[in-house]
């Protein structure tokens, strides 16, 4: 159970990335003073959270309301999160492509912090998978979601803190360990698109 747990949240650490959020978190906020920072980091968060939480309580249902199958949504969900990974190792890195997301820096909060920073494409289809109602019990599904909300207060903590992380590890630093979280992520993405052909195989015979 303990070692489920600890592989949960190095894969929930790896498809959010909150190192990645910290530069472009700096970016976004980088005309408030640090009153403003603290909220706009404590308030994307909390957004970032419940937008996954959605996503876990309703995904599945949307899903089944259109006939999607469970083999279908793994092979499909492990293609997407395969391609999100691959921006992840071969482009030019979280930090960089969301920063150029910024359009109005009056209104960051949600767009790109929240969203795609925290809460982005990769995460939301990951925290469905996690959560399948035909592949986990309510109590797995539960220890999921509070592992999400782990992640995303330690996302929260290294807003907080982020002129110190920046400082520290460096953007550099920071985009190398974003490329590594999205190897781990295409390894997760590879296993599930093989689960989902294995699966569908041995209904078919």
């Amino acid at each position: 159970m303990a070692t489920e747990i600890l592989t949960k949240i190095l894969f929930l650490i790896a498809v959010i990335d909150p190192l990645g959020s910290v530069p472009v978190y700096l970016e976004a906020t980088k005309h408030f003073d640090q009153k403003h920072k603290l909220k706009i980091a404590i308030r994307a968060s909390l957004i970032a959270y419940l937008i996954l939480l959605f996503f876990i309580l309703v995904g599945q249902i949307i899903l089944e309301g259109m006939d999607v199958s469970l083999d279908a949504f793994q092979i499909s969900g492990g293609v997407i999160l395969f391609l999100f990974a691959l921006t992840m190792i071969f482009g030019e890195g979280k930090p960089e492509s969301e920063k150029h997301l910024i359009k109005d820096y009056k209104h960051v909060t949600i767009f790109p912090v929240a969203i795609p920073s925290i809460a982005s494409p990769g995460a939301i289809m990951a925290v469905v998978l996690m959560t399948d109602n035909h592949l986990y019990t309510i109590q797995e599904q539960a220890i999921t979601t509070l592992l999400v909300l782990l992640v995303v207060s330690m996302t929260m903590l290294l807003l907080l803190a982020a002129n110190v992380v920046q400082n520290r590890i460096g953007e550099y630093g920071i985009t190398v360990i974003s490329k590594i979280m999205g190897l781990i992520l295409a390894s997760y993405a590879v296993q599930s698109v093989l689960s989902g052909l294995r699966d569908f195989f041995t209904v078919l015979n």
